[in-house]
């Protein structure tokens, strides 16, 4: 799968590389433990989407995130991302000590907004998701444990980043459940200046 930059070029990810327990408040609310070093894990570029969809038989949670996409270790462009996860299956994974690609790297768990061109430094960028029209997370740098250039640097101490990698930096507090028909709006913003808006319905 594809993710595209604002101008029309599109980058083939090898992966999605994604952070855990990033956000002290969303923490909190899973009752996990605040990490001693980043959580990270990965999708599959089969995990990539532009569309939310719904399962037969498990539960999808949502988890907003700001992106990035990566080139010679460096962030190129930044985008809104969705982290679906399997939440009950995630629980049972995590209470036999399993690993998690179950409950994160299926198909179509990575859903991806366009990516823009950072104007300035990321420091400035932060994140607004809404659904059906209540603002339900929000994200910025400061409030991250780690910050993207820390895990970056976290990640290339055993794993390659490939140009046209994403990044997904974690989730704020606010995460729930998916439902068909839910409308999903996402807002990037550098400071007060919108960058993305993208909108999403559940299928």
């Amino acid at each position: 799968m594809q993710s595209v930059l604002s101008n029309g070029q599109k980058i083939t990810p090898s992966k999605v590389v994604c952070i855990g327990r990033n956000y002290v408040e969303h923490i909190e609310e899973l009752n996990n433990e605040v990490p001693t070093e980043p959580v990270i894990f990965v999708k599959p570029n089969s995990a990539i989407a532009t569309e939310i969809y719904t399962h037969v038989t498990d539960a999808i949670h949502y988890e907003a995130e700001i992106s990035f996409i990566i080139e010679n270790n460096e962030f190129i462009a930044a985008g809104i991302g969705l982290d679906l996860t399997k939440r009950e299956v995630q629980s049972t994974l995590k209470a036999k000590s399993l690993p998690w690609e179950r409950a994160k790297g299926f198909d179509k768990s990575a859903v991806l907004s366009e990516f823009v061109a950072i104007p300035n430094q990321i420091e400035t960028l932060r994140l607004v998701l809404s659904i059906n029209d209540v603002i339900i997370q929000q994200a910025n740098y400061d409030l991250m444990i780690y910050k993207p250039a820390q895990i970056v640097e976290a990640v290339s101490e055993f794993m390659s980043f490939e140009n046209g990698d994403i990044l997904m930096t974690g989730t704020p507090k606010g995460v729930g459940k998916v439902n068909q028909g839910d409308v999903f709006v996402g807002q990037l913003y550098d400071q007060d200046t919108l960058l993305i808006t993208q909108t999403w319905t559940v299928l």
